[in-house]
């Protein structure tokens, strides 16, 4: 399923298109997705939708403890990604905890770096947050690692 959401992320999301369901279903199918691969991923867009629609401007400051099943299915980058994102203020509460909603409705049994930057990547992205969005898509896409002196 996560290579549905990305497919749609790249090709209707970034662009703003938004296809009928019918229309959508016809071009994912064509794209050589499964029929519930595809149920499932505009389910979970639809999900992320409303909650990014009815999110607030985020949580008032508290700790944040992961529980066991989370720390089973993120490892260890992924969860200091979201920290470091939180840190520097790129996402608020609110949007961290529906970045973790998202990636644990994932059916995949880990999530990795690289997922949870997409799941970043698609939060900001439906939440309007074009500034962040960016900043989170060159940390995603630039290749280029600092030289430290």
């Amino acid at each position: 399923m996560f290579e549905v959401l990305v497919y749609m992320f790249e090709n209707y999301v970034v662009d703003n298109v938004q296809p009928d369901h019918n229309t959508l279903t016809k071009e994912l199918f064509a794209a050589g997705f499964d029929h519930s691969e595809i149920t499932d991923a505009v389910e979970w867009f639809n999900i992320l939708e409303a909650m990014a629609s009815s999110a607030g401007e985020g949580l008032s400051a508290s700790t944040r403890i992961y529980s066991e099943e989370e720390k089973t299915k993120f490892d260890t980058e992924s969860l200091s990604f979201l920290m470091f994102l939180a840190q520097a203020n790129i996402i608020n509460l609110t949007q961290h905890e529906i970045v973790i909603e998202r990636a644990m409705a994932l059916p995949q049994t880990s999530i990795h770096l690289e997922e949870i930057r997409w799941v970043v990547l698609m939060v900001l992205r439906k939440q309007g947050k074009t500034k962040d969005f960016l900043f989170v898509e060159d940390a995603m896409f630039h290749e280029d690692q600092p030289t430290l002196h």
